[in-house]
């Protein structure tokens, strides 16, 4: 049988990582240009910023410094355009969460400059892919861009990774291990060698999570966070670039989509609501697809989130006075023709997303436990 020609973009061009990978990478980046734009968002990393921007300088590189005013969006990366084009640019560097990441991503491939991306937190793999969510200046999902290639190189620094606050990463976690949810759902049964050997790296990464996840938030730079972070930052963007569109994101990704609509959400990060997703879909599963590991796996991960603090319910979402009106709001989005939750193998429609969006918080709030109290689960056999 003569395979049909794929072709997607795997991985960066070059991975540095490690203790001061940023101060090693200097020489790197005078090969991809001198006029970098450095851009950049959280007022709480810009004195970050300010200093790599003096050690780009003392490398000999001119950086223009931007910064991003919203989350991923057209009218910011307009804006970004004009800068880097008046400032005679050759070079993006993206320096932060996943939000700039995905931006000078985007940038720098409308623009047809090499990319460089420097993630200041392990929250999710946005420094890795060759995708890019777009927002709307009030940071509203609104979809997704696929760009021509990777980064040409991904700075995973641990000691900036190190700076960042322990939720990044516990959203980080949340945000990787539904690559086996969505994937194994979406893919299991495709022929195609290498999305089923993306497949198991993601089962393999879950495993991990659940090991180690743990001992990682309580100890960071011990070796288990740096295999932590290195998962959720390296191994989760790896699995999406071996597995191509067709391990694809489902319903947990749907469920963040929709979320994003209501301003209330905007606080709760994305692998926050991300995590939560994965329960919904978990339940949907269970009830209109009649898959009976979806409740055991439900019931572990709920103790093993509530343990590393992530949204198991609507009220930990900012939603405990969301209106019936809102919350189908949120499934209407999620539910929208050509949304990811279509790849689940049944169909699902607004109404059956509301019941799994409540269930969800009835089952959390019944079975009234937490990590601690509970017995740590084996890993999931879904």
């Amino acid at each position: 049988m003569v395979a049909h020609l794929s072709e997607h973009a795997i991985a960066p061009a070059t991975v540095l990582r490690g203790e001061d990978s940023w101060r090693e990478s200097l020489p790197r980046l005078m090969t991809f240009g001198r006029r970098p734009l450095l851009l950049g968002r959280s007022h709480g990393t810009e004195a970050l910023r300010r200093r790599l921007a003096a050690d780009l300088g003392q490398a000999g590189l001119l950086p223009t410094i931007a910064r991003l005013q919203h989350d991923c969006c057209e009218d910011d990366l307009k804006r970004l355009q004009r800068e880097a084009i008046e400032g005679c640019c050759d070079l993006v560097i993206a320096i932060g969460g996943g939000k700039v990441l995905d931006a000078g991503k985007l940038l720098a491939d409308r623009l047809d400059l090499p990319c460089v991306t420097v993630p200041t937190s392990a929250a999710t793999c946005a420094g890795w892919t060759a995708l890019s969510n777009i927002y709307s200046p009030e940071g509203a999902f609104q979809g997704d861009v696929s760009l021509r290639h990777c980064p040409d190189l991904l700075i995973f620094d641990h000691s900036l990774i190190r700076l960042a606050p322990q939720r990044t990463l516990a959203s980080g976690i949340a945000d990787a291990m539904a690559k086996w949810y969505e994937a194994s759902v979406s893919s299991g049964a495709s022929e195609d060698g290498m999305v089923q050997q993306a497949v198991q790296q993601a089962r393999v990464l879950r495993d991990q999570l659940l090991l180690e996840a743990d001992q990682a938030i309580r100890e960071p730079g011990s070796a288990a966070w740096v295999r932590v972070i290195e998962a959720c930052g390296l191994t989760a963007g790896l699995i999406g670039g071996l597995g191509g569109a067709r391990c694809r994101t489902v319903a947990a990704h749907a469920v963040h989509n929709g979320l994003t609509q209501l301003a209330a959400t905007h606080g709760i990060l994305h692998g926050e609501k991300v995590g939560f997703g994965i329960l919904v879909q978990l339940r949907l599963e269970e009830v209109l697809g009649g898959h009976r590991l979806a409740a055991q796996a439900r019931r572990q991960l709920i103790p093993f989130f509530g343990a590393l603090e992530l949204p198991v319910t609507l009220a930990d979402l900012g939603l405990a006075q969301a209106s019936l009106e809102q919350l189908r709001e949120v499934c209407n989005h999620a539910c929208r023709p050509g949304s990811d939750l279509h790849h689940l193998p049944f169909p699902v429609n607004p109404d059956d997303l509301l019941a799994a969006l409540v269930s969800t918080t009835t089952d959390h709030e019944r079975a009234g436990n937490s990590w601690a109290q509970a017995s740590r689960p084996e890993p999931p056999t879904l």
